[in-house]
């Protein structure tokens, strides 16, 4: 790569840059690029015109909105090979993980480019730097739901929803989000969801293998006979699976390598899977949800195997791994997890560490997350900013990431969105094993002050408990004035603030004259 000065109006954003959503999010590197400069050299490649940005999107933002204000200068560049989109995927997506935290759905589009050029995803997590699972995860936004994905990302859904959804078939993901258009509907969510979805129980007919007239099997169908269901589940398994087995015998007669029916209730996973045809030893994965409907995904072979194949073919060694099968490793989970569990019983502080690592980092049992502290106008968000608890409270959440060895405070019970980061949990839990009782309890007592909701019934009862003396945090101001509509009220305020004769002189003044009123009493501008 060459390092060179080009101008703005040189670069364009390219349509290879991962970051799609948030990326002119860019207020803080303004104030820092008006002082200090551009100190990281976007990263760009030659264009048609000029150069296109794989990486520096927000600096490049930056520097735009600076320019408006005839404060522009060439931005320094990196410039990489023409033609290489993998390594520009690669170097964007990078750069953009360790910075602004990017959007879920956005990783996703990133981590789903590469599986297309061939990466699987634990080149990509070593390559970034993630666990194989964080991939894992991400690609799995592709199994949603369209409209789902969006209203994901809006935020109009909640992520324990959304760890539950991809596992769910894509007629099930349409009646689930047709549930959430019915304004008057009974939308299932948590462990409802869950039940929901994987029940066992109404199996709809239509998921049947075997024809079900002459099944002989009862069904039950609504009043207006649109939905039917079979009324005896297990009946209704005996012969799918029968059906099951004779397709796969079928498909081994039509000379597939093999068909590998998965357990109940599992879902293919096609960036760990390798497309393969028949003739090269492709197999067939059968997938059947608990509510009985079944899919062929024909020609995949797992990554592992297809490496296995290509390095026989190359002629290198190759060594069998031993592995257990899922009822071995079960086993061993389970009873290693009996013997931690009683130990930890008798080590409090052990236990407290790892109330702290999973409320911060979570796990497939924990999710805390911290009040959005939504306001409902921006003049509210700004009053908020000025509210010295406020402040305390962000100086605390400063101290506890520098405590915790984190680069982002974000990371920490975000109150922004829940795109936010979270720290590896392994890696917390090792942190915290080196931090003193004293700190470990300021911390919890941190994570539980981020994560107390605004609406909670106890938060009148707190203050009362702890003394909380409201006037050491606010001071009435004009937006909070502006938000009485009540004249009556406001004439009361005046009384009680400027005296009984300015509130009888006021009182039949507009309201806007009257909060103009206790604002200069307040301000010190009205002699009371």
């Amino acid at each position: 790569m060459t390092l060179q000065f080009i101008d703005l109006d040189q670069l364009t954003v390219s349509k290879l840059n991962v970051r799609k959503y948030r990326a002119k999010d860019c207020d803080d590197l303004v104030t820092s690029i008006r002082a200090l400069g551009v100190l990281q050299p976007l990263l760009v490649r030659p264009a048609e015109e000029g150069y296109e940005v794989i990486a520096g999107q927000r600096r490049l933002n930056a520097c735009r909105v600076l320019a408006e204000d005839g404060e522009a200068s060439p931005l320094p560049c990196l410039i990489m090979a023409e033609g290489d989109d993998v390594t520009a995927i690669e170097a964007s997506l990078a750069e953009n993980i360790e910075r602004l935290p990017m959007d879920e759905v956005d990783q996703y589009k990133a981590f789903a480019k590469l599986v297309s050029e061939g990466r699987d995803p634990a080149d990509i997590a070593h390559s970034f730097g993630i666990t194989k699972r964080m991939v894992s995860q991400r690609l799995a936004l592709g199994r949603l739901h369209a409209p789902i994905l969006t209203a994901y990302r809006k935020g109009d859904i909640h992520a324990r929803d959304i760890r539950i959804l991809p596992m769910a078939t894509t007629k099930q993901q349409k009646a689930w989000w047709a549930l959430v258009k019915d304004d008057e509907a009974f939308v299932p969510s948590g462990q409802r969801l869950k039940d929901w979805l994987f029940g066992g129980a109404h199996i709809p007919t239509g998921n049947a293998l075997f024809d079900v007239e002459t099944s002989g099997l009862a069904v039950v169908s609504d009043l207006f006979g649109e939905d039917a269901y079979f009324a005896d589940a297990e009946a209704f398994w005996e012969q799918q699976s029968e059906a099951i087995s004779q397709t796969c015998a079928d498909l081994k007669a039509q000379g597939w390598a093999d068909v590998l029916v998965m357990d109940q209730g599992a879902y293919f996973a096609t960036w760990d899977h390798r497309n393969t045809s028949k003739a090269n030893g492709g197999k067939v994965f059968v997938t059947c949800s608990h509510q009985g409907e079944v899919s062929f995904h024909k020609g995949y072979l797992t990554n592992a195997e297809a490496k296995r194949r290509e390095k026989t073919e190359n002629g290198e060694a190759t060594h069998t791994q031993l592995e257990l099968t899922k009822a071995g490793q079960n086993y061993v989970d389970l009873h290693r997890h009996a013997a931690v569990r009683a130990d930890l019983l008798q080590d409090n502080g052990t236990a407290l560490r790892l109330i702290a690592a999973h409320m911060i980092a979570g796990s497939d049992l924990w999710q805390v997350d911290a009040d959005p502290q939504k306001a409902a106008k921006p003049e509210i968000a700004d009053s908020l900013e000025k509210n010295n608890g406020h402040h305390a409270f962000e100086v605390e959440r400063q101290l506890i990431a520098e405590m915790l060895g984190l680069d982002h405070t974000d990371s920490i019970l975000s109150r922004r969105d829940i795109y936010a980061p979270r720290p590896i949990l392994e890696a917390l839990m090792i942190k915290l094993s080196t931090l003193s009782d004293e700190d470990v309890s300021r911390i919890l007592t941190f994570l539980m002050a981020a994560s107390l909701s605004v609406q909670n019934p106890l938060i009148d009862g707190l203050a009362g408990m702890m003394g909380t003396d409201m006037a050491q945090h606010w001071t009435p101001e004009q937006t909070f004035f502006d938000l009485i509509r009540d004249k009556q009220v406001l004439n009361a305020m005046v009384g009680e603030l400027a005296g009984v004769n300015v509130a009888a002189a006021n009182a039949k003044e507009t309201a806007k004259t009257q909060r103009k009123v206790l604002c200069d009493c307040l301000n010190g501008t009205r002699t009371l």
